[in-house]
């Protein structure tokens, strides 16, 4: 047990998982029965409506009531999303990426509340009039025509009044970083580093990882794709390369702590049934051409390009053709690769990200590409998960549900590939040790990361609760609710701590080293060219050729 609680994987699972359970407690088990009651209700009033010709106001209303209906909205979980909240967008001053009390336009919102009401007063009043008359034709017609025009005022006032909310992090950021922090530093007195230290030095990274985001939000900046993992990482390799990292810091400079447990609230987020939506057309996007590029782009870095360092070559590989920085950690850890082989990689990743996230979509659209198609094609290359949403944003709805949905079913690839990698480079180790190809069964668990059993876990609880709340209670406790309001918002902020860790532990020597004739750039620019090519063929065959019904249905 003692051997357990001082391995940081273990760690890594307790600390992920146990996060997930509170989520759970707060979004899921004690929210459960008021939200089935009032989906039902929502549902009982909703089918009273259809007796009607045309989407009233009233179904406009109800349907709008259930879409957004969400177990964050709560007390408890209103409060939990509040203080997990990171900084929001600024243009010019940083400060109102952490406080913001008044709206911009103040005298807007009510002429357009206003506005609205008339406009509901005439819907109404051609609904009356088309109920009297009773009739098909020029009154049901201007009925569903006023309704229609309500609805969309309406959407458009929400929207509006989005951007214009107020908020204060002067106080849940300190809140959070003191939670985060003992949360964090118990794991760390286990793991030998100190319960003390570890917690002033986490608040160090913390403060570093804030700097980070607001620094990510600046809209140009954010507009670029230049987010907090770009920051985070080079804030700490200023500081590593120039002053060097503060000894308080080190102890809680901890990269793979921090992602392997944000890794594990990946797992929670990547439910089973979702794959259903896109069926099996976008398995054979996912799991056929990333395995191959995988390969072959590992192969093309040692027989072509003879790169000397094999983890810097299957951790850019893996980076390139699964799903960018998660992958490229997970791979790193199962072939043992150093911080600064890790940190090349993910530098390529973001910069190759912010390029196609872009010019992808652009490419799309000027070559006339069908949604289909284009939403498979980024959700198969496109490294980062938030790129890929951005990118099939700009294609419109169904390109973004095509693309979020492959990018996903691509990133349940993380354990599978990170065990293959472990037993390939403990096999090639076990070699060079013993001059035959013995593997012990031993060495092998010793490479495995563990982390990715909390991964498979969360995934398969999530995916289990999923499905026995129902497809509408699931979208409401869970992906509104669980998913959004608390593990997408830890995760960001792991993920931020680990990049700093990562900018924190780099010399540039070390790093310049592995840049030797440019080959990790050739490496990745080939491996990337090669998955465009493939992932469009494959994506084209299976959604047009071999599936089209599916195609026709989305």
């Amino acid at each position: 047990m003692q051997r357990v609680l001082r391995n940081e994987d273990s760690w890594a699972i307790i600390i992920g998982l146990g996060l997930v359970l509170i989520g759970l407690i707060v979004f899921f088990i004690l929210p459960f029965s008021g939200m089935a009651q009032q989906e039902n209700l929502l549902k009982e009033e909703l089918k009273a409506q259809e007796s009607s010709p045309y989407k009233t106001v009233a179904w406009y209303r109800l349907s709008e009531e259930r879409s957004v209906l969400s177990s964050a909205g709560t007390p408890a979980g209103s409060a939990i999303k509040n203080v997990l909240r990171s900084p929001g967008k600024w243009e010019y001053n940083p400060l109102q990426s952490l406080y913001k009390n008044e709206a911009p336009y103040p005298t807007v919102l009510p002429a357009a509340e206003d506005s609205l009401r008339i406009l509901e007063e005439r819907a109404l009043a051609a609904q009356r009039h088309f109920e009297r008359t009773g009739t098909p034709g020029r009154d049901m017609e201007t009925a569903a025509r006023s309704a229609t025009i309500w609805n969309e005022a309406r959407k458009a006032l929400d929207k509006a009044k989005k951007g214009v909310s107020s908020y204060n992090l002067l106080w849940s950021l300190p809140v959070l970083a003191i939670l985060f922090g003992m949360i964090f530093a118990i794991g760390g007195h286990f793991l030998g580093y100190g319960f003390r230290t570890f917690f002033i030095g986490f608040l160090g990274i913390f403060g570093l990882a804030l700097i980070s985001f607001i620094l990510g939000q600046q809209t140009d900046v954010r507009s670029m794709g230049f987010g907090y993992p770009l920051w985070g990482i080079v804030l700490g390799m200023v500081i590593s390369n120039t002053i060097g990292t503060p000894a308080w810091l080190l102890p809680a400079v901890r990269t793979e702590f921090y992602i392997k447990t944000g890794l594990v609230l990946l797992g929670a987020e990547i439910l089973f049934g979702k794959i259903l939506s896109i069926g099996l057309p976008g398995i054979f996007v996912a799991w056929v051409v990333t395995p191959v590029v995988l390969v072959l782009t590992y192969w093309f870095g040692q027989k072509v390009l003879k790169i000397t360092s094999k983890t810097l070559n299957i951790t850019i590989s893996a980076d390139m053709s699964v799903c960018g920085v998660s992958a490229a950690i997970a791979t790193a850890a199962a072939s043992k690769a150093s911080k600064e082989e890790l940190t090349l990689a993910v530098g390529l990743s973001m910069v190759f990200t912010s390029v196609m996230m872009v010019l992808l979509p652009a490419f799309i659209n000027m070559t006339g590409m069908p949604e289909v198609l284009g939403g498979a094609w980024i959700g198969g290359t496109i490294d980062a998960t938030g790129a890929v949403v951005a990118a099939g944003a700009f294609l419109g709805e169904t390109a973004l549900q095509v693309a979020a949905t492959i990018k996903m079913i691509q990133n349940m690839l993380i354990g599978l590939i990170a065990f293959f990698v472990a037993y390939y480079f403990a096999r090639i180790s076990g070699n060079k040790e013993r001059g035959n190809s013995r593997i012990e069964a031993k060495e092998l668990w010793n490479r495995f990361p563990k982390f990715i059993l909390g991964f498979v876990g969360a995934s398969i609880l999530i995916s289990l609760l999923y499905h026995l709340a129902g497809p509408d209670l699931g979208e409401a406790m869970i992906d509104r609710g669980l998913i959004r309001s608390f593990t997408k918002d830890l995760r960001s902020w792991l993920f931020c701590l680990a990049f700093v860790s990562i900018g924190l532990s780099v010399n540039f020597k070390a790093l310049k080293s592995h840049f030797s004739g440019g080959k990790p750039l050739i490496l990745y620019a080939c491996g990337q060219l090669f998955n465009l090519l493939l992932t469009l063929a494959v994506a084209y065959l299976m959604f047009y050729i071999v599936f089209p019904e599916i195609t026709e249905s989305l």
